[in-house]
C-alpha cells in the first residue's frame, strides 16, 4: 500500500499534539485584580491635573496591566477519521524511507542485555521507537531501561511519535 504523502494532514498532527503539551499558565494581573484601593485618587475638578480614577489603573506604577496574557488554556482536537488517516500515512512514509524495521522474537528476551544485542544486531543509530504488541509487556520493561529507546504498544502509538522517531523497529506479530 503506497500512500501519497498528505504533508498538511502531517502538519497539522504535530501542530495539535505540541499544543496540547503546552500548558497556559502566564496570566497577568489586571486593574480588577491588582491589590490597590478602588477609592477615587482626587476630586474630578479644580486640580489642574488630569481626571483620574483609581490608583489600580493601568497608566500607575503598581497598577494592572491592560492587555496581557489570560493564561488560557487552547484544546485543540482531531477526528478520529484524520488521526487514523495520519497514522497509516506516517507509517507508509517511514516504510517508503526504509526506516520502518520489523524484528521477531522479542518474548525470547529475557534480560536488558538481550534487548541490547537485539538493537544492535539491527545496526541503528540515534533515537529508536518500539512498538511491541500488548502481550509482549515483559519485552518493553527490558527495552525502556535503554537509553534513546522508547517503547510504546500498537494501541498507544500515534502519528507524531512515529514522525518524531527516525528508526523504528515493530514487532512482528507471532501466530
Amino acid at each position: 500500500m503506497k500512500a501519497k504523502v498528505n504533508t498538511s494532514l502531517l502538519k497539522q498532527v504535530v501542530r495539535i499534539f505540541e499544543d496540547r503539551t503546552h500548558f497556559g499558565l502566564n496570566k497577568v494581573q489586571t486593574r480588577a485584580t491588582v491589590n490597590r484601593t478602588k477609592k477615587k485618587l482626587y476630586k474630578q475638578k479644580g486640580t489642574g491635573g488630569a481626571r483620574h480614577g483609581a490608583r489600580s489603573a493601568p497608566i500607575f506604577v503598581g497598577g494592572g496591566k491592560a492587555h496581557g496574557p489570560k493564561g488560557v488554556k487552547r484544546e485543540l482536537k482531531m477526528p478520529l477519521k484524520m488521526k487514523k488517516k495520519a497514522l497509516d500515512l506516517a507509517i507508509s512514509f517511514k516504510k517508503d524511507k526504509k526506516e520502518l524495521i520489523n524484528f521477531e522474537n522479542v518474548g525470547k528476551i529475557k534480560s536488558t542485555k538481550d534487548a541490547v544485542k537485539k538493537i544492535k544486531e539491527t545496526k541503528l543509530k540515534g533515537k529508536i521507537l518500539i512498538i511491541l504488541t500488548s502481550k509482549n509487556q515483559k519485552a518493553s520493561i527490558f527495552f525502556r531501561n535503554i537509553e534513546g529507546v522508547k517503547v510504546l504498544t500498537m494501541n498507544n502509538v500515534g502519528a507524531y511519535e512515529i514522525m518524531k522517531y527516525k528508526n523504528i523497529l515493530l514487532e512482528k506479530e507471532t501466530k
